[in-house]
Formats: C-alpha cells, sequence, structure tokens
C-alpha cells in the first residue's frame, strides 16, 4: 500500500527551484528535498557505495602493464657483452584471471546487495528529514498559536489588574484581591516570555531542516491512508520499511563475504602474455667498432597458478572475522525489526490519543469559555472572588494550550507513522513538479564501467548555508486563531473597561 499523492492539497510547485520563504507545508519539504545538506551527504555516500560494484569486478578482469627503464654503468673495467656501457629497456604483460576460486565473484554479488542497501538507507534518510520538516512546521505553528495566546492572557490580565485597582480605590476590593491580580499578570508575563524562546528555538530548527526562515504558514492539508490498527501499520512497515529492508540486504550481503573469505585457500588460475625489448645503446663491443646485436626483442605465452599452501593463519582469521560480521548484520536486522515495531504502534498510539485529547480539548475550551463567562458574572453581583476569575482565566489558557500541542503532536505523529510504513518519501508525498533523484542513475552509469581514466567533475555542494540568515525572533507570523482568542475582563461594568472603547 503506497500513499498517492500525500500532499495533493497544497498548490503543486517546482522541485527545482524553491521558494525563499515557505509558506506551505509541500514548499518546505520541496525546499529541503533540494538543499538540506543532510540528504545531499547520504546520496553522496550511496554514489560511493556504487563505486565498489566495478572496484569487484576490477578484480576478475585482464590487467596491462608496462614497464621500462635506463641504465648508465658509470664505472666499468672493460666492455664486455655481459656489462655493455648502457641499456634501455622495457616489458609490457598482460594477466587475464581465469580462475580465482569464486572471490571475485562473491565479492560483485556482495556489492551488489549493499548498492541495494545503500538506496534503501537513502531512502530511510529521505524520509527521516520528511519527518523533521514537518516536526518542525508544525512546532512552528503551534508555538506561534501558544505566543498569541499567552499575549492574550497577559492584555487580560493588565486589565484586570487596572479594574482590581480602580475598585480597590473605591473600596470594592481589597489589597489581597490586587495582589493576586498583580501576581498573575507576573507569572503570565514570565510564561509569555518562556513561549517566545520556545518560538525563537523552532523557528531555528526549522531553518536548520529547510535553509530559510518560515514565512506565514499555512495549515497543512490533511494525511490520507492512516492505518485503522497499529497491527495493520506493523504489518504495513514491516514489508516496506525502508531502515529494515536496508538492514536485510546488509545481512545478505555478508553472506558472500564469508564464500569470498573461503576462496582465499583456493588456487588461482591467470594466463600472461608478455613482451621485453632491449636496447644497449650502441655501447655493446669493444672500443670504436661496435659488434652487431645492439636490440632485442622476445616474447612469452603461458599460464600462471598459485596454489596456497600456508598463510600464517590469515584465511581462517579472514573467515571468522567475516562469520562474526554475519552475526552482527543478522542480530542488526532483528533490533531494527524490533525499532522499526515499536516505533510504529509508537506513532500510532500517540496519533491516535493526540486525536482524543484534541477532541477532549475542543470540549474543555468551549466549557471553559462559558464557565469564565459565568464567573466574570457571578463576581460583578459578589458571589465569586478575584482569585475565582484568575483560575477559571488560566484553566481556560492551559486548555487552548492544550488543544494546538494535540493538534500538533496528532500530525506529526501520523506522518511519522507513515514514515515508519515506508509512505513517506518524495514520490509519496507528490514532490515530482520537477526531476526527483534517482540513485539507479548513477549505479548503472558506474556498474559497467571499464575505463581507467574515468572521474567526475569537481563536486560542488547542493546543501544550502544559513550562515546569512538572520537570527529569528519570536514575530507571529499567522494570526491567533479566531476560535481561541477569548479575551474577557474582570467586570463588564469596570472603569477600566473604558480604554477597550
Amino acid at each position: 500500500m503506497r500513499v498517492s499523492v500525500l500532499l495533493a492539497g497544497v498548490a503543486l510547485i517546482g522541485v527545482v527551484a524553491g521558494p525563499a520563504a515557505a509558506d506551505t507545508l509541500r514548499e518546505a519539504l520541496v525546499k529541503a528535498y533540494n538543499t538540506n545538506p543532510s540528504l545531499a551527504a547520504a546520496r553522496a555516500s550511496v554514489r560511493a557505495t556504487d563505486e565498489n560494484v566495478p572496484i569487484a569486478k576490477s578484480a576478475g578482469r585482464p590487467s596491462l602493464t608496462l614497464n621500462g627503464g635506463y641504465t648508465e654503468n658509470a664505472l666499468n673495467s672493460s666492455n664486455s657483452l655481459l656489462n655493455p656501457d648502457r641499456q634501455a629497456q622495457a616489458n609490457t604483460q598482460l594477466t587475464i584471471p581465469i580462475f580465482r576460486g569464486g572471490r571475485v565473484s562473491n565479492s560483485i554479488k556482495g556489492a551488489e546487495v549493499r548498492s541495494d542497501a545503500a538506496r534503501d538507507q537513502l531512502r530511510g534518510t529521505e524520509s527521516d528529514l520528511f519527518v523533521g520538516v514537518v516536526g518542525a512546521y508544525m512546532d512552528v505553528i503551534r508555538d506561534e498559536a501558544i505566543v498569541g495566546l499567552n499575549k492574550e492572557n497577559v492584555k487580560v490580565l493588565e486589565v484586570n489588574l487596572r479594574a482590581a485597582k480602580d475598585r480597590f480605590q473605591v473600596g470594592d476590593l481589597t489589597r489581597t484581591d490586587v495582589a493576586q491580580s498583580d501576581a498573575r499578570l507576573a507569572i503570565a508575563r514570565s510564561q509569555l516570555e518562556t513561549a517566545q524562546a520556545r518560538l525563537i528555538s523552532s523557528k531555528e530548527s526549522y531553518i536548520r531542516f529547510v535553509g530559510t526562515p518560515p514565512g506565514v504558514l499555512e495549515d497543512p492539508p490533511a494525511l490520507p491512508n492512516l492505518p485503522a490498527s497499529a497491527d495493520a501499520a506493523v504489518d504495513v512497515a514491516l514489508k516496506s520499511n525502508p531502515n529494515l529492508l536496508a538492514a536485510v540486504r546488509a545481512g545478505d550481503a555478508t553472506r558472500y563475504d564469508v564464500s569470498a573469505a573461503r576462496a582465499s585457500r583456493l588456487p588461482t588460475l591467470s594466463g600472461v602474455v608478455g613482451g621485453n625489448y632491449f636496447n644497449y645503446l650502441g655501447s655493446f663491443g669493444t672500443g670504436t667498432n661496435p659488434k652487431p646485436g645492439q636490440t632485442g626483442t622476445s616474447g612469452t605465452v603461458g599460464a600462471q597458478i598459485t596454489l596456497p599452501l600456508y598463510q600464517g593463519g590469515l584465511p581462517s582469521a579472514q573467515i571468522r572475522q567475516a562469520q562474526e560480521r554475519r552475526a552482527q548484520a543478522l542480530e542488526t536486522v532483528t533490533d531494527t525489526e524490533r525499532a522499526v515495531i515499536a516505533q510504529t504502534r509508537s506513532a500510532f498510539a500517540i496519533w491516535r490519543s493526540s486525536l482524543e485529547v484534541i477532541a477532549s480539548s475542543q470540549r474543555a475550551v468551549e466549557a471553559n469559555k462559558l464557565s469564565l463567562e459565568g464567573v466574570r458574572a457571578e463576581n460583578s453581583v459578589g458571589n465569586r472572588t478575584i482569585l475565582d476569575i484568575l483560575n477559571a482565566e488560566q484553566e481556560l489558557l492551559n486548555s487552548q494550550v492544550t488543544l494546538v500541542t494535540a493538534q500538533r503532536d496528532a500530525y506529526v505523529a501520523g506522518f511519522a507513522l507513515l514514515s515508519a510504513m515506508g509512505m513517506a518519501e518524495a514520490r509519496d508525498l507528490g514532490l515530482d513538479g520537477g526531476v526527483l533523484y534517482d540513485p539507479l542513475t548513477n549505479y548503472n552509469k558506474v556498474k559497467g564501467s571499464w575505463s581507467d581514466f574515468g572521474g567526475n567533475p569537481e563536486y560542488k555542494p547542493t546543501g544550502t548555508t544559513t550562515r546569512n540568515t538572520p537570527a529569528q525572533d519570536s514575530t507571529q507570523g499567522r494570526p491567533l486563531d479566531p476560535s481561541l482568542n477569548a479575551p474577557v475582563d474582570i467586570a463588564p461594568d469596570s472603569p477600566a473597561n473604558d480604554d477597550k472603547k
């Protein structure tokens, strides 16, 4: 089961060029996909792993060498056939591997499987990056809302304090009532400072993932195709989670490593073709009458067999080492499987729990609004104290903060659940407005390479720096949701209300 265009509710934009400031979740994901250095580094790592395939193949291919030299005898007692004054020589040799005991074939298979594993690992890195982007995006939305709620709370408590002082002047309230209002305002201001610092931290985290500061962020689209149960999610995750698939393939590759290590005890056979050339440069002979035979050539054709008899215990050590690395890889598969199951079930539980918290918090916000209005009204006739109003206001704020936090948690957990199920990659998210990175392109390019003179141009980093990004502040980009904005005063007929008319 795959997610078809997960973020289709947001306007499609090109992958190649991202906006200066991302305002939608899709824009943020595209920006990260194109410019995040951790993802670019992971792609480079996969390309490096791909090169292990031609490296392994090279051990089974012919090799051609050419050697040359020139010697000058600085001290000679006499010119003779065995001791010419000078000599130039060259030789070439073509070696054709015929039998390597299976070492080459197993090394090639292991390298191919590791390239598959590296591509799966890249999928996991991509998915993890998108989870981070979604988390940072939703953190900014949540913290902007919390800052807005705390600002409104401070405004309300400032009005309450002015009203309490006015009523104290006319003898309607005591100094204790004023002190309670003053203390609650001080606490609210400290809470606002904390919320603003958290918002700045969230913005900086957003910049780390996306590369640019957040703009006025829009609400994210709904997440489709979420599973109905934790067991259904785990079934999909065990089949599609890229990190688990990578671990399984890495374990498969170690089987070929063991076979390659065992091949080091077997004989090897090669065909050899050689050619030699020498030139005495006129120095062969006596006196001023050089003799013929100043140059010569020769050629050889044959076979070379190597039979290892004793290698100081090296083969057995390499075999044991390969076997233990295979044991490590197989245990890693089980460990990764455990982690995937735990991650999937945890994300499902958090997602479902957050949905329940959202529903409960929405009811709590509405109930606390009504409660606060009732307490205000009862205070105006003397049935409620200032402390009752302050407590009611704090309960309303707490329920509002709980609501926006649960909304953030539900979305992030839902996306993390899709990620654990292997359904949160670029193609799943509908980011194919341009050319997506395909790791198979490089693999197909290099796997059959024979040339000794290949290479890539000087690499130019695609990850963008954020050193010129200005330090973030606690400015809100999004207006506070009107359903959460509920400024209320201490008393409808308070003189402090004149300030708001």
